[in-house]
């Protein structure tokens, strides 16, 4: 397992990953709220914030914006991902490899398994290779652990993140992305069940600034390692504010209201 107390995804062992996989994995619709954010550049800017630690991104995206930006944002190569318009059981198709994100530049990788869909098998098998081959490039890798399928029936349950955090220390990733469990005394044991392996919060859908805040600063207070944010960040008039706000709340261990006047 890599430290990652000396990698440039990391502040003080802590992460914010700006995601911006949703053009994939959602579709353009995601972009209505903020309609300029469509244009991969806007949000390529975003990412410039100093409280920025990586920027995940697919690998036409990257291969189109990474180059303009390679001195101002650390690029956290997505290498599998799948359209909101496949109907079938859960599954994330490699869509490159880890090599070609090496030579891009990438800093990290990143990587979505479906624990409980009947795809899993034939995921936890592809993750092997990609893993290893991050290993022999030093990467860190960011597991994007989300149990859907066939095999869960319910991906919000405690005990389901906490074997989704699990999944990734068992497979070989570097930090754990997770849903957020819904309270802090559940957090714990999401990062518990983690072991070494840094836990961070997905952002999920966009929701209003206190309630957002506050499900970050539980992510936390239970030992959480941050946050890989998308929606609540670029769907808004003023990301700016929002990220100057989380940087509070995670670098800085502030309280919610002290995050919420950096806004």
């Amino acid at each position: 397992m890599l430290s990652l107390e000396s990698s440039s995804i990391a502040r003080d062992g802590k992460l914010l990953i700006l995601a911006y996989d949703h053009g994939l994995e959602h579709g353009p619709t995601d972009f209505d709220p903020v309609p300029e954010t469509m244009d991969p550049g806007v949000v390529f800017d975003i990412a410039t914030h100093e409280a920025v630690t990586g920027f995940a991104v697919q690998k036409g995206v990257a291969e189109a914006f990474y180059p303009s930006y390679e001195d101002d944002v650390n690029l956290v190569a997505k290498l599998n991902g799948t359209s909101n318009l496949w109907m079938g059981e859960h599954d994330s198709a490699v869509n490159w490899s880890v090599e070609y994100a090496h030579q891009l530049g990438a800093d990290a990788i990143g990587y979505t398994l479906y624990g409980g869909s009947n795809h899993e098998v034939e995921m936890a098998e592809e993750f092997a290779v990609v893993q290893e081959d991050a290993r022999a490039h030093e990467l860190p890798i960011v597991m994007w652990s989300y149990p859907r399928g066939q095999g869960v029936k319910n991906d919000t349950k405690d005990g389901i993140i906490a074997y989704a955090s699990r999944l990734a220390l068992e497979l070989g990733a570097d930090v754990a992305k997770v849903k957020y469990p819904g309270s802090k005394e559940a957090m714990e044991w999401v990062v518990d069940a983690a072991g070494p392996v840094k836990v961070i919060m997905s952002g999920g859908s966009k929701t209003s600034d206190r309630a957002f805040l506050e499900s970050v600063k539980a992510v936390i207070d239970a030992g959480g390692a941050g946050l890989a944010v998308g929606r609540n960040v670029w769907q808004r008039e003023n990301p700016e504010a929002m990220l100057d706000a989380l940087e509070a709340v995670i670098f800085e261990e502030t309280s919610v209201d002290e995050g919420l006047d950096r806004m």
